[in-house]
């Protein structure tokens, strides 16, 4: 097996997860789970990733998504699985990917060999991965593969997205950063949420995000202008090199080749999403 380069699964997750977080700002997700009865944005975000798991409780999501207020988590769950089914809200979340990458990429895309090709790669991927200690990417890993290439790309890089993502739960409770903490130090690199998405989505109050700012600037991680200090830049870089060693697998599995096409497939799909309008504007950033 040919040795990946640097950094090449990272490269490869950073080009698939793009359109896997497209569907949760898309209008036709909320279209779906609308009429199923979930109205509310963040119940709509909750029920649509949790439902995989089951019809869970709020301490289950908020130790699996990690960075969400429990209380916020609280006002919807369990009470939306009264509204529907975990089944239910898969089987609308699958009906709004389809409708959202044929809106943002077109359907001649869409059934395009790329495509296909792009969902085999992700999906030889994903047979690298492992469940043990990764409770999103397990439950994701228990649900069919669609049939139709676009609708398997996405379910595979949900899975990859997922598998990474549990990895770095570890990593960030490894160096220590609460939930809070992770997100400021993440907004400090430039590339994390902006503090406004943050707050508008995640649960906290703007006297959260000080007081996580005040405990980061304690442990010298960030300076007084709110910038991540040599120390902290340290910190961000090995927690992602800790997450690329956790989710080596997959890529290890697909191969060196394989990784640079899945990569260079899953860029095009992405750029072209975000062209379309896939993303709300300043929803990264440190403003």
């Amino acid at each position: 097996m040919t040795t990946l380069p640097p950094r090449a699964g990272r490269r490869c997750h950073n080009a698939l997860n793009p359109l896997h977080s497209t569907v949760y700002f898309s209008p036709d997700y909320l279209k779906e789970l609308g009429e199923l009865g979930i109205e509310d944005f963040g119940a709509a975000y909750f029920a649509g990733r949790a439902a995989a798991m089951g019809a869970v409780g709020p301490g289950v999501v908020a130790a699996s998504f990690y960075n969400f207020n429990h209380e916020l988590i609280a006002r919807h769950l369990p009470g939306v699985w009264a509204i529907a089914s975990p089944e239910a809200v898969l089987a609308a979340r699958l009906r709004a990917v389809d409708v959202t990458l044929r809106r943002l990429l077109g359907d001649e895309v869409v059934e395009s060999a790329e495509m296909a090709e792009a969902a085999g790669l992700a999906l030889r991927a994903t047979e690298g991965c492992t469940r043990h200690a990764r409770p999103l990417y397990a439950a994701h890993a228990d649900l069919p593969v669609p049939e139709q290439p676009h609708l398997a790309y996405w379910h595979a890089a949900t899975l990859l997205r997922e598998h990474r993502g549990d990895g770095h739960l570890v990593a960030l409770l490894s160096a220590g950063l609460d939930p809070l903490e992770a997100l400021v130090s993440h907004t400090a690199t430039g590339e994390g949420m902006a503090p406004r998405w943050v707050l508008s989505t995640r649960g906290w109050q703007r006297t959260d995000w000080d007081a996580a700012a005040g405990r980061l600037r304690e442990r010298g991680l960030l300076d007084e202008a709110g910038e991540l200090t040599g120390a902290g830049t340290a910190l961000r870089a090995e927690l992602e090199e800790r997450t690329d060693r956790l989710d080596a697998a997959p890529y290890d599995h697909l191969g060196a080749e394989g990784v640079a096409r899945l990569t260079e497939l899953g860029r095009g799909f992405a750029a072209a999403a975000v062209g379309a309008g896939a993303f709300p504007e300043g929803l990264t950033g440190k403003a």
